[in-house]
């Protein structure tokens, strides 16, 4: 590791994660009624007060709950320490290893998203910049920017009418199996995963296209690229030994800014598809009322958003030599 490496930058988002850690204990705590609720849910708690009132004094012992709220804190930072994050009254398993197994279906459609909208829209975004004014630009921008200024949950819902429900390209829901695709396994899910894919991967790229595009527009009016130009160089060389260099700080900026709306995005996109990730779990968590289950989401849903942000602080440094003892811009 480079002895350059930006650690104070890192180091600046650990109040960032306990301030997300601290918000989460005393949003759940700050709930109107017996804390005993929000852990059982009405329906555990109204049965087991009806039937043995003994058991919840022995729960709220149990669970520290007849102890200060700072005590209750230190007791909430410790078991996070060790990665328990309670239990899951309605799976009736430790929340840890339900957020697990559904996280990895939210990855599988966040990841390849995201490296397929970086890329494609950065490079689309590029092109159009560098080439203001052409057809290519004049047809690519109001089209990509009409489909960023759909919400995407919107845009779920319109692929599911017209590619599944009218066109009956694909199943209309769950993620393997079913009557439509008569299959299960890999094809199965491919089956079921086209489609939220493809809108999760739209709507980022239409935003990286757009931020990519402004940023190659604005340095093509800097005097060395008219310079470039007025030696002879053709534009490809510029855009690729150039601009590009100066264009991909602000889209960095922009992609680990934008990562938290993209991940919020895919959740809603779940819910839609009726995709069994986070977004899902998150859902039935607050339809349940699983509160120890809602709590352990919120806080590995800021967990998986901070580190990409710090990613890219660092990143920004060690590509920018100029701002690495500077202000971040993330």
């Amino acid at each position: 590791m480079p002895s350059s490496f930006p650690w104070g930058k890192v180091s600046r988002y650990l109040p960032a994660i306990l301030c997300i850690i601290t918000l989460n204990f005393f949003l759940v705590h700050s709930m109107p009624g017996d804390p005993l609720i929000h852990l059982l849910g009405e329906d555990n708690y109204g049965r087991i007060r009806a039937r043995n009132p003994q058991q919840l004094e022995e729960l709220r012992a149990k669970y520290g709950l007849d102890d200060s709220t700072l005590a209750q804190y230190v007791g909430y930072l410790r078991n996070l320490a060790v990665g328990d994050l309670g239990w899951s009254y309605q799976y009736n398993r430790p929340v840890l290893d339900v957020i697990l197994y559904r996280l990895k279906w939210t990855l599988l459609l966040l990841l390849p998203a995201l490296c397929v909208s970086g890329p494609v829209g950065g490079l689309l975004g590029a092109l159009s910049g560098m080439r203001g004014g052409t057809r290519f630009d004049r047809v690519l921008t109001p089209v990509l920017m009409a489909v960023y200024s759909i919400p995407v949950y919107c845009l779920a819902f319109l692929f599911l009418l017209f590619f599944a429900f009218y066109a009956d390209m694909a199943p209309l829901r769950g993620m393997t199996g079913g009557a439509r695709s008569g299959d299960g396994g890999v094809w199965g899910l491919l089956q079921h995963g086209i489609l939220p894919l493809s809108v999760v991967a739209l709507h980022a790229a239409a935003y990286h296209y757009m931020i990519m595009r402004n940023s190659v527009r604005l340095v093509c009016a800097e005097n060395f690229v008219s310079n470039l130009k007025a030696r002879g160089f053709t534009d490809r060389y510029i855009l690729f030994r150039h601009v590009l260099i100066n264009a991909s700080l602000p889209f960095i900026t922009a992609f680990a800014m934008q990562f938290g709306a993209i991940f919020s995005g895919t959740l809603l996109v779940e819910v839609v598809f009726s995709w069994q990730g986070m977004g899902s779990l998150i859902y039935e968590a607050v339809r349940l009322r699983d509160y120890p289950l809602l709590s352990g989401c919120l806080v590995m849903a800021s967990l998986c958003v901070v580190p990409v942000n710090a990613a890219a602080d660092v990143l920004y440094s060690l590509v920018d030599p100029r701002v690495r003892d500077g202000v971040t811009f993330i």
